[in-house]
């Protein structure tokens, strides 16, 4: 069966610039959840509102001449990934004619804010609210609970899955309701639903298609959901591997294709973990890398995964127990 990365690569792997690829993983990925589940009562929706052929075209376009991308990235700049991948959505919204608002806040008498649009979009069936939310998330489940989208974590512990979820599904997109927002709405909210992408991250990846087909129904996941491996610093010394890349946080999204100068061998990649988690003890995301398979001058993951470290999962626990009623 053919990997989440192949699959991409296959596709887009004639795209160069790095944010444009970025926002054709955003465009052409499944969501993490599956939008179909009755579970979400129709709040989900895919990310591309173009025929594919005219997206492929239009991507393939933007990588020729990316500058109108680029100015808006550095007239904006952000190091947070949610935000950066807000750029890029409103950038397409706004190319095909979508876009009405982005980032339209609602604030109280005392100017305190109720919250946000993240999108209002402009369709023939009047005003659309989106919310996305570009997350990840690794999954460490209670062994005394069954699985659900709680014990999907962040990789710092602040957040989960299902607690995104619950914000998001059940506050967020509930603002158009919100008196103070009608008034800064120049005409009712017609709709409103999110786009949940991004990576979730397992400690057996094998076994991930026989949970996702015990489980994923009652959880709302979707099968093709993009996936990874949970890693302690102390497995990737064991891991069978000759070149990767240690993934900076904005380019997280969309399977890495780097120049062969980039890609660094096993051991500058341990050395630079060794280094990190010395001082720090937040989570990396490490990119496997091989040759392209169609003879590019390129190296491509092909596989991916969450390293954290080595006590991460006892920290887990003890967040857990600390949250628990």
């Amino acid at each position: 069966m053919e990997s989440a990365q192949a699959a991409f690569h296959r596709q887009w792997q004639h795209l160069h610039n790095p944010h444009v690829r970025a926002l054709a993983w955003m465009l052409t990925a499944p969501g993490l959840l599956d939008k179909h589940e009755p579970f979400w009562q129709g709040s989900l929706l895919d990310a591309s509102f173009t025929d594919a052929d005219i997206l492929s075209q239009w991507l393939t376009g933007l990588d020729r001449d990316p500058a109108p991308l680029l100015d808006l990235l550095q007239r904006h700049p952000s190091r947070r990934l949610g935000l950066y991948a807000e750029r890029l959505y409103e950038f397409y919204l706004s190319a095909h004619g979508f876009l009405h608002a982005h980032g339209l806040q609602v604030h109280d008498k005392g100017a305190g804010t109720i919250g946000e649009f993240d999108f209002l979009l402009q369709t023939n069936a009047g005003l659309q609210h989106l919310e996305l939310a570009t997350k990840f998330y690794l999954y460490h489940a209670d062994a005394k609970a069954a699985p659900d989208l709680y014990a999907y974590l962040g990789p710092n512990l602040a957040d989960s899955l299902g607690a995104k979820l619950h914000k998001i599904v059940d506050q967020q997109l509930k603002l158009s309701q919100h008196p103070l927002a009608q008034r800064v709405l120049s005409q009712p909210v017609q709709n409103a639903q999110a786009l949940i992408l991004g990576w979730l991250f397992y400690r057996d990846e094998k076994l991930v298609d026989t949970f996702i087909a015990e489980h994923g129904h009652m959880a709302g996941l979707a099968r093709d959901h993009y996936r990874g491996a949970i890693w302690t610093q102390s497995e990737v010394l064991a891991l069978d591997f000759e070149y990767a890349l240690l993934l900076d946080r904005l380019d997280w999204l969309a399977p890495a294709q780097v120049g062969k100068g980039r890609a660094q061998d096993k051991n500058t990649i341990l050395t630079s973990m060794q280094t990190y988690f010395a001082t720090a003890n937040t989570p990396l995301m490490l990119a496997l890398l091989q040759d392209s398979q169609d003879g590019l001058d390129v190296m491509q993951e092909y596989r991916r995964g969450m390293v954290v470290p080595d006590d991460w999962f006892e920290q887990a626990d003890a967040v857990r127990l600390k949250r628990a009623p």
